[in-house]
């Protein structure tokens, strides 16, 4: 078989790693993969087709501030790689993210619909079926069930400081995605297979494919991490993220630390430089780290790992803590309870810091979760697994 992907970004960030981790799966069971993005460069050795440029890229971005249009900027630039994909031929188009300022929607979806191709979308947010943002469950909008308006999230991603176009956006957005005939759609979890079937993509076939995680890296892995930073009598309650703001929790992190006694230590991956000056002393902060293995030890370091995001299509911090031995403490909020089971970690009611505590506590006095108990959920997380998932469903809906 050919795939053809396509993602904002190819090799970094957690969609564009999926993406080249699937290229390579591909590749060693002998099929073709060609990957498309927008956005920096792709590794060395991956075949990949850059759409647009830097200024494409900037002028769109500028656009979507000014008219609140995005993914209708891009013209040339999708004209021809459109070209391209006919050059190429794809037996099935893969989808991932085609926000981010780097494609045309309208144009792409014109050509899908008139192409004799097989396509998967796999839906990494909520973007694809809003009028405007890629998740709405923090603040409660539920409009994109009926039709967008008035959106409350306008200066949130993809920002528009001028204009509210949730209205136009969501008719177009309708109108363009439910145009292709032969399209499987690929949540992650099945909080977000609920919300598809419920939106104006319901009419299509959901099949469920959670992301994975390389359990050849995330794993117990030993480090002096406890010495290097005088933890050694501590019980350390790790929290991660890519990117920390109040919706991942930091907000409930910094109050949860005048909760917890001396005893304990929170210790938070992934911060910025402004975060990293404004925290309370009682919290060890970390920049985000490229290194997985560094990660990994950390992970493993850690008696608890805290999640108190409150939207996640999946939450694979979460399950990268448990492939280390970790047990988890975390929000009953979107997907993020699924990767939780009774034998690996508590399920806290959404925004009860309280609870938080109550939970850490009862795990730091009863060690009740093992560490081959975390080991086990981790393992159905397996990413040669999920990927083993993907090509069985291009063999099936390839035409």
């Amino acid at each position: 078989m050919k795939i053809l992907q396509i993602n904002t970004v190819c090799g970094t960030g957690s969609t564009g790693r999926i993406a080249v981790d699937l290229y390579r799966t591909l590749e060693e069971k002998g099929h073709e993969c060609v990957i498309a993005y927008g956005r920096k460069t792709a590794p060395d050795g991956i075949k990949s087709y850059r759409i647009g440029s830097d200024f494409d890229m900037y002028y769109h971005a500028l656009m979507t501030r000014i008219t609140d249009r995005t993914g209708f900027y891009s013209v040339d630039a999708t004209k021809k790689f459109i070209k391209q994909i006919d050059l190429y031929n794809p037996d099935v188009i893969h989808l991932h993210n085609v926000h981010g300022y780097y494609i045309n929607i309208k144009i792409l979806f014109e050509y899908l619909s008139k192409a004799n191709k097989s396509v998967v979308w796999t839906l990494h947010d909520c973007w694809t079926f809003t009028g405007h943002c890629s998740y709405f469950d923090y603040v409660g909008c539920d409009k994109w069930k009926t039709g967008c308006f008035d959106c409350p999230q306008k200066k949130e991603y993809p920002k528009s400081v001028i204009f509210d176009k949730s209205k136009w956006n969501y008719e177009q957005k309708k109108k363009i995605f439910t145009s292709v005939k032969d399209m499987t759609l690929v949540p992650p979890s099945k909080w977000l297979a609920d919300l598809v079937k419920q939106s104006f993509l319901g009419k299509y076939p959901v099949k469920v494919i959670n992301n994975g995680i390389d359990l050849d890296v995330f794993k117990p892995t030993e480090s002096n991490f406890r010495e290097q930073h005088k933890l050694l009598d501590k019980f350390i309650v790790l929290g991660v993220a890519s990117k920390w703001d109040r919706r991942k929790g930091l907000d409930d992190f910094i109050e949860l630390s005048k909760m917890l006694n001396e005893d304990y230590k929170i210790v938070l991956v992934g911060l910025n430089d402004k975060q990293m000056q404004n925290l309370p002393e009682n919290i060890l902060g970390f920049m985000r780290t490229e290194s997985v293995k560094e990660l990994a030890e950390i992970y493993t370091a850690a008696d608890v790992f805290v999640n108190p995001s409150v939207e996640e299509t999946q939450g694979l911090t979460t399950i990268e803590a448990l492939a280390c031995g970790t047990p988890v403490v975390v929000y009953n909020a979107t997907a993020i309870p699924e990767s939780v089971d009774a034998d690996c970690g508590v399920v806290v009611e959404k925004g009860n810091v309280n609870g938080l505590k109550k939970a850490i506590e009862e795990i730091e006095q009863s060690g009740k979760f093992s560490r081959e108990s975390c080991l086990d959920r981790a393992k159905l997380y397996d990413k040669q697994d999920k990927f083993g998932e993907y090509v069985r469903l291009y063999e099936a809906v390839k035409i």
